[in-house]
């Protein structure tokens, strides 16, 4: 999130326009039509969504009053749950706009500038790089996978059961907690294969951290939270690649997930591709 001022507004009329500052939402090379643009809804309260161009690179940018969007304004709002995913939705309503008609980058939310001037002035300052990473992204898509490992068994009178003396008990324990982690390695080692396997019909691959039981809402532990970026000429042998390995996962209790295409967020960072020639490597 990046965040201006708000600034000190001079004294004006009762009904002049509010002071405004420039939220850009995505960098594209082929920029969607005015018309969609500026009926796309964008952040509460400012203008409509427009194109602004920069050299042979266009932003897709709207006019947000600078007095919601000053620093603590904008810290106080998306410290509310409420607001912070208003915003989100709005953010990714300018994203998905932006690339409705060719490889995007998309910015961090809240983006801002003062004005126009600086935003053109800050991507041309980086053209070179952002037309490098639109042309990584051209033709391909971001793919989601997440694998999740087998029910944890929580202690009950199973170590109960049998002779009641402590150290018999004590052995069942031991032998309980040993299954247990076996089990779990064995399905770390199935996730891993999974993430291997996949990387061969991918351009590149991040892992992200997995969630935790209350984010996912399930009560199995989640071993891989993937994302691939696939040329979309190699969807098809991704998706039955997929297919293929949660079948075969589901035999042992792990269950294999998959979701999009997305828009390639994970991949929107120079940093954040692998070269595409290591990859290559890794497929060979």
């Amino acid at each position: 999130m990046s965040t201006l001022p708000a600034g000190r507004a001079t004294a004006t009329e009762p009904d002049a326009p509010r002071p405004t500052v420039t939220c850009v939402f995505a960098v594209t090379d082929t920029p969607p039509p005015d018309e969609v643009v500026s009926v796309t809804p964008g952040h509460d309260g400012g203008g409509p969504l427009r194109v602004l161009a920069a050299g042979p690179l266009h932003l897709i940018v709207q006019d947000v009053p600078a007095a919601d969007f000053g620093e603590d304004a904008l810290t106080e709002r998306l410290n509310r749950p409420e607001e912070l995913e208003r915003c989100a939705r709005a953010h990714h309503r300018g994203v998905e706009t932006a690339a409705s008609t060719g490889p995007v980058v998309p910015l961090p939310m809240a983006t801002l500038y003062l004005d126009d001037r600086n935003a053109v002035r800050a991507v041309t300052g980086r053209a070179d790089s952002l037309r490098a990473l639109l042309d990584r992204l051209r033709n391909r898509t971001e793919w989601a996978v997440k694998v999740h490992g087998p029910a944890t068994e929580r202690a009950s009178g199973a170590a109960g059961d049998g002779p009641a003396d402590g150290r018999s008990y004590l052995r069942r324990a031991s032998a309980r907690r040993r299954t247990e982690r076996e089990a779990r390695e064995h399905a770390l080692a199935q996730a891993h294969a999974v993430d291997r396997e996949l990387r061969r019909y991918a351009v590149a691959a991040t892992r992200h951290r997995p969630q935790s039981e209350q984010l996912t809402g399930r009560s199995v532990p989640q071993l891989l939270n993937a994302a691939y970026l696939v040329d979309d000429g190699q969807r098809a042998e991704f998706v039955r690649a997929v297919g293929e390995l949660a079948r075969d996962a589901h035999r042992t209790a792990v269950e294999v997930t998959m979701s999009g295409p997305w828009i390639p967020y994970s991949f929107a960072r120079s940093d954040a591709v692998e070269c595409d020639d290591a990859q290559q490597e890794v497929r060979a």
